[in-house]
């Protein structure tokens, strides 16, 4: 399939900037998986559309505070994002302008006073354009993001170093019911879910089972190849405990829904899936969904509005039809929806 085929249009101005005023307010579209029908609504009432058994799947990654500035001994500006820690005091980190940065140099991390912190050196600059940084101080690595560490909302959201705009996104750029500290980016289906709608749910009969997957850096990679086949998967931790595996095959041999609250939740699944029962399992995934696979597991899916050539619209095209969500997506755009992280949600049933 041509890559091409995953393009659509979108104004400039429907790109949220920020969140709504409240989580479970933001609109909801509503896609029939197999004839394309729409329907609009609001998120507090995607309970209209879910069943006494059903099973809402959720990531509980945790966002860690991923992004960070400093300077060079000159002065100069450095911008990063945090990506893993290879090992004690070592980062492995994207820098911006890392054409400038060679193995030796010494960084200054500053806190989020605008203050020096701690210094860093660089140990290697990677051919991926990664960079690995020994941190000289005894934190750990979650401790230090925690003081110096902003929100590491994606490109298309413009941000400074503001405290003021980083304590609004440091609070709504994470589920409420995130636990598991390990993603550079969220979930963002889970974004709209608060504690009493989550709890109205299973008050009327969802259940609720609980998987990981700490989202990478890739999932904002656009997809370069021509056509989707050629296209090289980022890869992505995720682990699913015994209990929750038993939950969700306990669901699916009753005849209810297992619903993936986002594309982290349903790779998951699907990775761990084989004749529509789980396993329990942790490990990496580089699971790439696209029109023409089969779905194991899934019966529908919360998910909100992706990127064009994204990978995550492959993998909505491929749930529900490339021609299905082209239509819903038109449909958005008419309809002033706001799209991507910040956006409004869609639930495909």
């Amino acid at each position: 399939m041509k890559t091409d085929k995953l393009q659509f249009d979108l104004p400039p101005e429907l790109i949220a900037q920020k969140p709504g005023d409240t989580r479970s307010s933001s609109r909801l579209l509503v896609l029939g998986r197999i004839n394309g029908d729409t329907l609009d609504s609001r998120f507090d009432r995607i309970g209209d559309f879910l069943s006494p058994g059903d099973c809402l799947v959720l990531n509980d990654t945790k966002v860690l505070q991923a992004r960070f500035f400093g300077r060079r001994p000159t002065g100069g500006k450095i911008e990063g994002l945090f990506l893993a820690e290879s090992q004690t005091g070592t980062w492995q980190v994207l820098l911006k302008a890392a054409r400038k940065v060679k193995a030796g140099d010494v960084v200054y991390l500053k806190d989020k006073a605008k203050k020096d912190f701690c210094r860093a050196v660089v140990l290697e600059k990677t051919a991926d354009g990664t960079c690995r940084l020994k941190i000289e101080t005894n934190e750990d690595a979650e401790a230090i993001l925690d003081k110096i560490g902003f929100p590491p909302l994606p490109p298309y959201i413009k941000r400074d170093d503001d405290r003021a705009a980083a304590a609004i996104d440091r609070l709504r750029y994470q589920t409420v019911y995130a636990r598991a500290p390990g993603a550079v980016a969220a979930p963002t289906a889970g974004l709209h879910f608060t504690q009493p709608l989550i709890e109205r749910l299973q008050q009327a009969g969802v259940c609720l089972a609980y998987i990981t997957l700490h989202v990478g850096a890739g999932t904002f990679k656009p997809i370069s190849a021509e056509n989707l086949e050629d296209h090289q998967m980022h890869q992505e931790q995720f682990s699913i405990d015994e209990e929750n595996a038993r939950i969700i095959n306990a669901v699916k041999d009753k005849g209810g829904r297992i619903i993936a609250v986002g594309t982290t939740s349903t790779r998951v699944l699907e990775t761990v899936a084989t004749n529509s029962r789980i396993q329990a399992a942790s490990g990496e995934t580089k699971l790439f969904i696209k029109p023409g696979y089969e779905f194991e597991i899934v019966d529908a899916m919360v998910t909100n509005f992706h990127l064009p050539k994204s990978s995550l619209l492959a993998l909505v095209a491929a749930f529900a039809g490339l021609e299905n969500i082209l239509a819903a997506y038109n449909h958005a755009i008419e309809q002033r929806y706001r799209f991507y992280s910040y956006g409004d949600a869609m639930l495909i049933i």
